[in-house]
């Protein structure tokens, strides 16, 4: 996932800020209710992000996920476990990446276009995702009138939790830089000069990536657009339920 990088550097780095995410939640105890509210969105949004790329690669010709049992819905088949740590107590992460063998896919497509089309299939379906819970969402809210008891609002914040989730992911994955979904997309529209300087300085991209990740940049530049996004939602859902 991480080039040449040492993924044990990575990890390390990774998991100490983790800690520090944990610190929160030791220094404020009710924030452990929250925490436990996101991670049923967390484990659908991971999952569902890796089932995309390898049903997507699947469709496409290439049997390897198949082969090697990603395309399947149990989320022990996707979930890596530092990526779930992070993405519950960092807001971003990752699953276990989908290995694919481009030379499988149908000459009915560039092998360039046809990595973008499952690199893009992940990110999408969290979008597709997030539209469908705030459908939910609205639906319960209301025809049910589930918000008017404690566990009733307890379920309608893991929904939306899940929204939040599934939205962050799929913009988080669009960043276009290695080894972010984005940086597959993007590349069939840049020009065969940009792709090459691209293919023969990729360290760098990684090195801006990670730099960016951990220096919490990369957070503050997406959160607007999530927060965008999910209230665009939101104000949608309002004004076709007439709420």
């Amino acid at each position: 996932m991480f080039y040449n990088y040492d993924k044990r550097i990575i990890y390390a780095v990774l998991i100490i800020m983790a800690v520090f995410g944990l610190r929160n939640y030791v220094y404020n105890p009710s924030l452990i209710v929250n925490l436990l509210l996101t991670i049923p969105g967390v484990i659908i949004a991971i999952t569902l992000h890796e089932f995309a790329h390898a049903f997507a690669a699947d469709k496409l010709g290439d049997d390897t996920p198949r082969v090697q049992g990603r395309l399947s819905l149990n989320p022990l088949a996707h979930i890596d476990p530092i990526g779930f740590m992070m993405l519950v107590f960092a807001g971003f992460g990752w699953g276990k990446p989908v290995n694919v063998n481009p030379r499988s896919y149908s000459r009915k497509l560039t092998m360039e276009r046809a990595n973008a089309i499952v690199s893009a299939a992940g990110p999408l379906i969290n979008f597709v995702l997030a539209i469908i819970f705030t459908v939910v969402y609205f639906l319960l809210y209301r025809f049910t009138g589930i918000g008017q008891n404690h566990i009733g609002t307890i379920c309608l914040n893991i929904i939306l939790n899940t929204v939040i989730i599934n939205i962050g992911l799929g913009v988080f994955n669009l960043i276009p830089l290695p080894p972010l979904d984005g940086s597959k997309i993007i590349r069939i529209f840049l020009p065969y000069n940009a792709k090459t300087w691209f293919d023969n300085n990729e360290y760098i991209f990684y090195a801006v990536f990670v730099l960016l990740w951990i220096s919490g940049i990369a957070g503050t530049i997406i959160s607007p657009i999530i927060n965008s996004i999910f209230k665009g939602l939101m104000s949608l859902g309002m004004l076709i339920f007439h709420i």
